[in-house]
């Protein structure tokens, strides 16, 4: 195993969370150079490794054949060409896995692997995850841009009494349900709303006030969000859709945009939110350049009126 790759591929840390989904090695960080382009994640029984440009099939088969020698429970070991189009992802070693159920806190979470560019489970925000499972006991929840509803599933599992998941993709959220389903999950306790938020703010709303609200925007989408563009547009309907003391969880993604990003955003379209404290990623994402990774930002609504 070369020195980068060992320095974060912890194998007797690993083999104590042998069970759990997460990330290896994290070299989109730029923190390592010469591998600023590879990430590897493991996704019990597959190691995926994935590439922002081309790499020879040499050396992705020689990590391939030490991944699986240091990780004996790897049934299959994998690469996703996120440089090419529609990044497919090709096998180097083992078996033909397609899908798989992985464990992240305890819960569940489907993986599908070649059918979209995304496998169904961010893993960097693994820390929000876990926070909002701390802290939704008895509250109604709205978790806006939901993908496959992982924030939701957290959140029923910390005793939220009501989410509601609002995402225009109505795919995802149809594997959202699932993944409630895997958990075990009342899903009579979670709304599926498969609508563009922005078009939608009244249905939004009909089932406010929320005591908790997750934001966590894709940068850009064509033709659907730009970041820079629409944040504020949610930020602004705060008091419209919050009840006081409620808490807020605001993702950001771009790494061209900062934290002061968000914070003069809520300065400007809701200055009753008080910020409460950031989230950092787990310590794997660790960023060369710091304000480039995810940003997850937790306030407090408390309007003076």
């Amino acid at each position: 195993m070369t020195e980068a790759l060992q320095t974060w591929i912890d194998f007797p840390l690993l083999q104590n969370t042998i069970d759990q989904c997460q990330r290896l090695f994290h070299g989109r960080g730029h923190a390592y150079q010469g591998w600023e382009h590879i990430n590897i994640d493991w996704l019990p029984p597959v190691v995926l490794i994935t590439v922002y440009k081309e790499e020879s099939k040499e050396r992705l088969l020689d990590i391939a054949d030490q991944l699986k020698v240091n990780i004996p429970a790897s049934r299959s070991v994998q690469v996703q060409y996120r440089c090419r189009a529609k990044a497919p992802i090709e096998l180097l070693l083992g078996d033909e896995v397609t899908e798989t159920v992985t464990e992240e806190l305890g819960l569940k979470y489907h993986i599908q692997l070649g059918q979209a560019q995304n496998i169904g489970l961010f893993l960097d925000i693994r820390n929000g995850r876990e926070w909002v499972k701390q802290h939704s006991h008895n509250r109604r929840v709205l978790n806006l841009f939901a993908y496959t509803c992982a924030f939701s599933v957290a959140a029923i599992a910390g005793g939220a009494s009501h989410v509601v998941n609002v995402d225009n993709n109505k795919g995802v959220l149809s594997r959202g349900r699932e993944n409630h389903r895997l958990n075990s999950q009342d899903t009579k306790r979670v709304t599926f709303e498969g609508v563009n938020i922005f078009n939608s703010y009244s249905r939004i709303k009909k089932y406010a006030p929320y005591d908790l609200m997750i934001c966590d925007p894709p940068s850009y989408q064509k033709g659907s969000v730009d970041i820079k563009r629409d944040y504020k547009k949610i930020i602004s309907r705060i008091p419209q859709w919050m009840n006081p003391g409620s808490e807020l969880v605001l993702c950001l993604n771009s790494p061209e945009l900062t934290e002061q990003f968000l914070f003069d955003l809520v300065d400007e379209e809701c200055p009753d939110c008080k910020f409460i404290k950031s989230i950092k990623p787990p310590v794997v994402f660790e960023e060369a350049e710091p304000g480039k990774g995810l940003k997850v930002l937790i306030y407090r609504y408390l309007p003076t009126a």
